[in-house]
């Protein structure tokens, strides 16, 4: 749906771009394409500060708690900015834009472009608009047409190059937003992808991160016109010119398979971690949140997968407190917790999210047993992370150096199993994969010492 108010605005010339990315890295990569957008169409270039900006871009995430109260607090920050400077152009995007629509202009009608996560290829067409015909913009449409084939040559920041290969999801559980603002699973045809990767090799990656909402359920289309599955397009990319690591996030329980298990253990390129989100570990609640799994289901892929790579690395997400969720249910997912092992994971009080199946459900949990409950799992995955960083102490590990550190002369990098690493080093290594003895475990990264130069 694409409508239009009037509205004043001057044709001053556009010159900085402020983007402010809210949830996971597949917005990240949404907000880099938005700027590679602006940037060809109007030479833009990105400020760190809302104030220096001539136009403002909200990615908005909306499976959190609250999503919309905090868009709307930030925009009343940007109000204020817009009324120094009426030709400031403020737009919303992503899954609350999708979610919210019109509402939010009505709202706050200051914001001048409202968009979902599958129009924002034509931001720069919307932007002119406004600056032409002085109109508001509101565009959620979901169209069949594919928006990576409007998305300009990707760029590169850093070592690491990000590729969205599918988006949308069709798994409609009962307490998620997502297949409601990002639509159907899409996967972007092979060619596509491998594109892609070829062109971030080139400018520089060393690293390629493939992303979906599903990721492990892409199916796209072979040259051939045959469907490839995730794990036949795992190995293709891995034998691309250039790659050092691999990585996927996120992936779905139901859509793990023998094959992709294996590929942890043939292809060296693909790194030893992986986020599995598993969100309960009591069979009654994974059935009443439609997750499609049992919790003996997930105890079998976690076998297969350490038995083709001992060494790998596990992360997940928790929701507790979801409606009727009892003393026992939250058992079971502590109990979960301590026979998988995890190296890190993302833990939630469960809050209904609008226009889900969940959110027509008493939501019975009193957020005190929520908060208890929230704590507890928090202890124990702090504990288990704890472990998993300290035992690297000792080891010489193969680490990917991304950038400077903080502290002059020190470098940063990741460990094969994405733990931060901080060490004595040169700029000129970055990019390179560099032995790392580790000295010393802190919370959420480790100490090293470069056994060569």
């Amino acid at each position: 749906m694409l409508t239009e108010t009037s509205k004043p605005h001057s044709g001053k010339s556009l010159d900085r771009l402020y983007i402010k990315t809210y949830g996971c890295q597949m917005n990240e990569y949404d907000s880099s394409r938005m700027a590679d957008l602006m940037k060809e169409a109007y030479g833009l270039r990105l400020t760190a500060t809302p104030e220096e900006a001539d136009v403002i871009l909200m990615n908005t995430c909306s499976v959190r708690e609250k999503a919309e109260d905090k868009v709307y607090s930030e925009l009343g920050r940007y109000r204020k900015i817009k009324n120094r400077n009426p030709d400031l152009i403020i737009g919303v995007g992503g899954c609350v834009a999708q979610q919210e629509g019109e509402r939010i202009q009505k709202r706050a009608p200051y914001v001048d472009i409202v968009f979902g996560p599958q129009t924002y290829h034509n931001l720069p067409e919307m932007v002119n608009r406004i600056r032409r015909e002085r109109v508001h913009l509101t565009a959620i449409e979901m169209p069949e047409i594919e928006k990576f084939d409007h998305l300009p040559t990707p760029g590169v920041q850093g070592v690491s190059g990000f590729v969205t290969i599918m988006e949308g999801c069709d798994k409609f559980c009962t307490f998620c937003v997502v297949p409601y603002t990002r639509g159907s699973e899409l996967s972007r045809p092979v060619h596509d992808v491998l594109d892609e990767c070829r062109t971030l090799l080139q400018k520089g990656a060393a690293e390629i991160n493939l992303l979906g909402q599903n990721v492990n359920g892409y199916r796209g289309d072979g040259a051939d016109g045959e469907e490839w599955d995730f794990t036949m397009l795992l190995y293709a990319v891995a034998k691309l010119e250039g790659l050092k690591r691999l990585r996927f996030i996120t992936s779905h329980p139901i859509e793990m398979t023998s094959e992709l298990a294996v590929a942890f253990g043939e292809l060296p390129q693909l790194m030893p971690f992986l986020h599995l989100p598993v969100q309960s570990g009591s069979d009654r609640i994974l059935k009443a949140m439609h997750r499609g799994h049992t919790r003996d289901d997930y105890f079998r892929m976690i076998d297969e997968l350490r038995e083709h790579c001992p060494d790998l690395a596990l992360s997940s997400d928790f929701i507790v407190g979801y409606p009727g969720e009892t003393d026992e249910d939250f058992a079971d997912t502590i109990d979960l917790v301590r026979r998988v092992g995890y190296d890190s994971s993302y833990c939630f009080k469960y809050s209904p999210r609008p226009g889900t199946p969940a959110s027509k459900i008493e939501d019975d949990i009193p957020e005190g047993v929520k908060d208890a409950r929230l704590q507890t799992l928090l202890d124990l995955i702090r504990e288990q992370s704890r472990a998993a960083t300290g035992q690297q102490v000792g080891k010489t590990l193969d680490i990917l150096v991304e950038k400077e550190g903080k502290k002059p002369g020190d470098m940063q990098g990741r460990t094969p199993d994405f733990k931060i690493v901080h060490f004595r080093g040169q700029k000129r290594q970055i990019g390179q994969i560099m032995p790392v003895k580790i000295i010393e475990a802190y919370g959420q990264s480790l100490r090293g010492e470069l056994c060569i130069v």
